[in-house]
């Protein structure tokens, strides 16, 4: 049985060695880990990992895999596929048929671009609905674009929206970049493996949804002072006050206020 990558799933496979031995060390992998594998495709990176943990279930949109994928592992005790899209399965659901695996603790998966932030919402939640159930780590293959941001730091011309809304819910690390040759088919952009460790911050907004509606305004324009672009929720004076109180400069941008700053900012509100 052959399969071709096919496009409408974002399918780019895997075929470096260094890369797939860097993101199971990354995993820091234990005998009693369950895990949860999106888009194994073909299963490269799933036979590794077989032979680290208790449990794994990996999640398959293409039914072709799937097929290919139970004719090469299904036969494994520990493995368990699951044919479906990850952003509609009821994944809590669809394991209480099968309760020798449990919930999974931790997630590592290669995972489509086109579609990594609603599989980061899936996974970690929103900063007004974290996760209930968060997982101990979560190793991610991702375009290194969007790796950059979700890692940067205030100032850093990558800092935006999505690295105040991930870093709120999770601790963010680099691991390493994947060159675009390191795929077949090759991409046209490069990549890089991250890991979260969901765990929200020690001091926490008051008030989630207004921190998510603050985050938004603030990043609208981002060569805007703050200021400006939040006048259309708060009052110039206010928002002057409140930086004022938390000794912001009154000019500052969206993109040089640190997390720990957002949450004050929010709290004051």
């Amino acid at each position: 049985m052959t399969n071709y990558p096919r496009k409408r799933f974002g399918q780019h496979w895997l075929r470096c060695n260094s890369t797939l031995d860097q993101i199971v060390l990354a995993g820091q992998l234990q005998s009693s880990d369950r895990i949860l594998e999106i888009g194994p495709g073909t299963g490269v990176l799933t036979s590794r990992l077989l032979l680290e943990v208790e449990k794994l279930v990996a999640v398959e949109i293409d039914r072709d895999l799937c097929a290919k994928l139970t004719l090469s592992l299904g036969k494994i005790e520990n493995f368990l596929l699951l044919e479906g899209d990850i952003l509609n399965i009821d994944l809590e659901k669809e394991l209480t048929a099968f309760p020798s695996f449990g919930s999974p603790n931790k997630v590592i998966a290669n995972i489509p671009y086109n579609i990594t932030g609603p599989i980061l919402e899936k996974l970690l939640g929103k900063i007004g609905q974290p996760n209930p159930q968060p997982y101990d780590s979560i190793v991610l293959l991702l375009q290194k674009e969007v790796a950059e941001r979700i890692t940067a730091v205030p100032g850093n011309k990558s800092y935006g929206g999505l690295s105040v809304r991930v870093q709120y819910l999770a601790n963010c690390e680099w691991i390493c970049d994947v060159p675009s040759s390191a795929f077949h088919p090759r991409p046209k952009v490069d990549s890089a493996v991250i890991r979260l460790r969901p765990q929200l911050p020690e001091e926490m907004a008051k008030d989630p949804k207004q921190l998510e509606t603050l985050i938004k305004l603030g990043f609208a324009t981002r060569r805007k002072m703050l200021r400006n672009n939040l006048k259309s929720y708060l009052q110039i004076t206010q928002l002057d006050q409140i930086l004022k109180q938390l000794e912001i400069n009154p000019q500052i941008r969206a993109e040089e206020l640190s997390l720990a700053q957002w949450i004050d900012l929010s709290n004051l509100v």
